[in-house]
């Protein structure tokens, strides 16, 4: 496949992630009760807000989701759809299940080439390749005063774009970027799908009390050994004194 035919699938892939991210922002806006105002502007954040972060982090032009109006259009299309429709039912779960891995592995992907691009090393590209790919529900979520999804609770999401990330930054450097960019897409799409199917989830921290813990131990015996002779010692104390014998 050549750059420029790769280059046109990517785009598809990625615009296709951003309507399909579009239509979920719309979905919480429904869920929300917001007017158009809030279902367009929790459709951007959704479908392009990790790219927008990217490309302000980067400052390495403007972000290209203000100079290619496709994303915006697509956005707004993606909130209109759900505004109009209730998306609901197995055939939309299993649906936008697809959909959004393959979006995630191919934002990861894309953001992680980009940084590269640039010059940046492999640590920013891993990182700005997670946060392209996760960004934008996370602003999302903060904006409806909700924990993060990626910040646990769920199945593995963000770790499948770092692996992807990962992917893509050695490939990358072992010379074979074209590769990279499908290999690393099939990685984080495959693994998000796979950690769906299996209930994979990071482990929770466990919460423990010092004084739990502690609890668990005998006390040293030496203080039994002196509470022993402590209460044999106040025994003899009280006990009455000897009376001499009687002549």
């Amino acid at each position: 496949m050549s750059d420029t035919a790769l280059n046109a699938l990517f785009r598809g892939l990625d615009l296709t992630g951003v309507f399909a991210n579009a239509m979920l922002g719309g979905l919480m806006a429904r869920g929300e009760r917001l007017d158009p105002i809030g279902f367009g502007v929790l459709a951007i954040l959704s479908g392009l807000g990790g790219g927008l972060i990217r490309d302000t982090l980067l400052q390495h032009g403007t972000p290209v989701a203000l100079t290619d109006y496709a994303y915006i259009i697509t956005a707004l299309a993606g909130a209109v759809v759900a505004f109009l429709l209730r998306l609901e039912g197995p055939l939309w779960d299993r649906g936008f299940l697809f959909v959004d891995a393959l979006a995630l592995g191919c934002w990861a992907s894309a953001g992680a080439q980009k940084t590269l691009s640039v010059g940046l090393g492999w640590l920013p590209a891993v990182l700005l390749g997670t946060i392209t790919a996760v960004g934008g529900g996370m602003v999302r979520d903060v904006v409806l005063r909700r924990i993060p999804g990626i910040f646990g609770g769920t199945t593995l999401y963000a770790t499948s774009a770092l692996f992807a990330s990962v992917v893509i930054v050695v490939l990358h450097h072992l010379g074979m970027p074209s590769i990279g960019l499908v290999v690393s897409t099939a990685i984080g799409a495959g693994l998000t799908l796979l950690a769906r199917w299996r209930g994979w989830r990071l482990p929770e921290a466990y919460t423990w009390r010092p004084s739990q813990i502690w609890a668990t131990y005998p006390r040293p015996h030496w203080r039994r050994h002196n509470r022993e002779s402590d209460e044999s010692v106040q025994r003899s104390d009280r006990s009455p004194p000897d009376t001499p014998e009687s002549p």
